[in-house]
Formats: structure tokens, sequence, C-alpha cells
């Protein structure tokens, strides 16, 4: 493991999407195609405002999205689709992009997105590690035998 340690933010986005982006493009010159996993919120921000600049074979890129809240539509100001479209999919030409579908049969929703992920081994994912530990929505202390890849999780 390298660690790095970068003081500003912008600089730190920076870094993560040019060592993302040559993982992305590693994935890519190995096996023709490129599996991604992205997470919203602030600390993502600054990191897809520099990867969609870069030189990446977009058109060879699956990427699934993380997490969605239930019943609210992509065009709702909380919705992670839409954080994710305005801020990568829609700015790049991606070749598949996969989202949480969280309305109408969302058992149904989940089965589908999973088959997909699980299709075959995730090349890079960005995610963001929350202040109490948090993963999505996954509050410590998570399931980790849970086998499902998406899971219906109770706010509070």
């Amino acid at each position: 493991m390298k660690i790095k340690v970068i003081e500003k933010t912008s600089d730190l986005g920076k870094q993560a999407a040019i060592d993302s982006a040559a993982l992305i493009n590693k994935a890519i010159k190995e096996k023709g195609h490129a599996r991604i996993v992205l997470s919203t919120g602030a600390s993502q921000l600054p990191m897809l405002e520099e990867l969609i600049k870069l030189d990446v074979d977009w058109k060879n890129v699956t990427a699934f999205h993380l997490d969605e809240y239930i019943g609210i539509p992509d065009t709702h100001i909380a919705s992670f689709r839409k954080y994710l479209k305005e801020r990568f999919a829609d700015l790049i030409p991606i070749g598949e992009m996969n989202y949480v579908i969280a309305e109408g049969d969302i058992a149904a929703n989940i089965d589908a997105l999973t088959k997909k992920l699980r299709a075959e081994p995730i090349d890079v994912g960005f995610i963001g590690i929350g202040e109490n530990s948090h993963i999505a929505f996954n509050d410590p202390p998570a399931d980790m035998d849970n086998p499902n890849a998406y899971k219906i999780v109770d706010l509070n």
C-alpha cells in the first residue's frame, strides 16, 4: 500500500483522478474494457471534476452506481443518480452506466443490478469513507456476512 498525504482538496482530487485514470486505462489495455463503481458526496467532487478531463477510453468503461435513496426520482435534488449524471455520466461518452433504480420494483431492480455487478470483477472503486467509517449507507457495525451486493437500509 502506498500512502500519500495531500493537504489541498483540489490537489487530492487531481491526484486521485490521475491515479484512477491510470488504473482504468491499464484494465482497458489488458482486457479491452474496465469496470468501475462510483459513489457520491462532497469528497468525490474534485476527483470527478478532474477525472472527466483525462484521456480515458470511456466507451470501453462500464460504471456502477453505489447507492441511492429509495422512492425519489432522478430529478430530485438529493438523488445520487442526478449527482452522477450531472457531474460524470452526461459529460463523457461512457460505455455503460448502471444506476441504482430506487423506484418501482426495488427488489427486482436490485437483483438485476447485482447480477450485472457480479458478472466480472470491478477494476476501480471510487468510494468515500464517512466520519463514522460508513461506506455508502453501511454504518458500523455493518453486516459483512450479508451476501447481497445491494441492500435496503433504514436510515434515522
